[in-house]
């Protein structure tokens, strides 16, 4: 379907942003149909040499891998903006733009005439959003912030892993994907706003309140308690059984959600009248944790994973595999969903976003180093 099918179809959006935050936010609004250019220093965005593993492009350019997940749709211009001629070139670029998405420390754009007051004057329904570590006010406003920094600072680390064990980040760059998410959230509404009210406005979006933000229960049971949450390896706080438990040739997960779901689970795996009574709520299972568990895993360990998943689903109970990603990237539901796309020079993982009023698919890959500049 062409682009004129998408929901963002002209939307015009500059991004002067690396790494992965504000670059997310960018791939997110091409995904919807927005016409994103890329400016980058002549050099290129750090990520395009964040390799092995390499990919190469038609032309014959070796980016790596990392840079093609998150810069997906966009057009590349290769810009020095300390040079007057070029910041003149981006300045022309910016004038009928929508929205500017920028990742420099704060006040680092000013000298060029790039911050949001300057070219809020020149531009004023310009959405102009900012990505940083910490926001653009506070005591820590000055200092860069990377993805594992922010998840150390945030909380996320000190409950992810093994009770027994060391703090872990988590596998996937988080902070950073929550921080691109938010920000497309909040461009959303700053456009929606500016239909109000014509004018454009600066979001200012941090890394570490985003991952503060997604804390979300653990959160509100240290405020409401008072007490620090800790490291409980894939226990849940408040859920139970809500984990992985070991099966004949491996590990499996039950996710049991309400006192109906722990039931049918008790009749699958045949524990006693006497354990269904004890646990029958979700409270008295949280309290008796660690001897429900026992239990648990005493009866799944009579059964290989297959079989038992099997009985599982039949009974209408939250479970599953765990499965490496080679293995979920194949699994018979994404590869439905579309997800991946083998097509072309390089894979790609597509936006998960479906509508029914609208088939865009942006399949189109991360551009070449400053490629605009030879279609111009």
């Amino acid at each position: 379907m062409s682009k004129t099918d998408a929901p963002l179809q002209g939307l015009k959006v500059i991004e002067m942003a690396r790494i992965l935050a504000g670059p997310w936010a960018g791939q997110t609004l091409a995904d919807l149909g927005a016409e994103v250019i890329k400016i980058e220093s002549p050099a290129g965005d750090d990520t395009r040499s964040w390799g092995p593993p390499w990919i190469e492009t038609e032309t014959g350019e070796k980016t790596a891998a990392y840079f093609h997940v998150t810069n997906r749709g966009k057009r590349s211009l290769a810009i020095d903006f300390s040079d007057p001629d070029q910041r003149d070139k981006l300045l022309a670029l910016i004038a009928d733009a929508d929205v500017l998405i920028e990742n420099y420390k704060v006040g680092g754009l000013k000298k060029y005439g790039l911050d949001y007051d300057s070219l809020h004057a020149r531009f004023p329904r310009l959405i102009y959003c900012s990505v940083t570590g910490f926001g653009q006010t506070g005591p820590y406003a000055h200092r860069a912030g990377y993805d594992v920094m922010i998840q150390g600072m945030s909380g996320v680390m000190d409950i992810t892993g093994a009770a027994d064990g060391p703090p872990q980040k988590m596998g996937v760059a988080f902070a950073d994907i929550f921080t691109g998410l938010y920000a497309t959230i909040a461009i959303q509404a700053a456009l929606a706003q500016r239909e109000k009210t014509g004018k454009g406005q600066q979001i200012d979006m941090a890394l570490l309140d985003c991952m503060v933000g997604v804390l979300g229960n653990q959160a509100m049971n240290a405020m409401v308690t008072g007490q620090t949450p800790k490291r409980m390896g894939n226990v849940h706080p408040n859920l139970v059984p809500y984990q992985d438990f070991p099966v004949s040739d491996g590990h499996i997960i039950i996710a049991c959600g309400n006192d109906r779901q722990f039931t049918k689970l008790c009749e699958v795996l045949g524990l006693s009248r006497e354990t269904q009574k004890r646990f029958d709520t979700n409270p008295k299972r949280v309290a008796g944790h660690a001897e429900l568990v026992e239990e648990i895993s005493k009866a799944s360990m009579q059964h290989s994973q297959s079989t038992l998943l099997e009985r599982l689903e039949a009974a209408g109970i939250p479970a599953g595999p765990i499965n490496s990603i080679s293995e979920a990237l194949s699994d018979p539901q994404i590869v439905h969903r579309g997800l991946v796309d083998l097509s072309g020079p390089a894979p790609k993982l597509l936006n998960p976003i479906k509508f029914s009023g609208s088939s865009f698919e942006n399949t189109a890959p991360a551009p070449d180093l400053d490629e605009l500049s030879s279609k111009r």
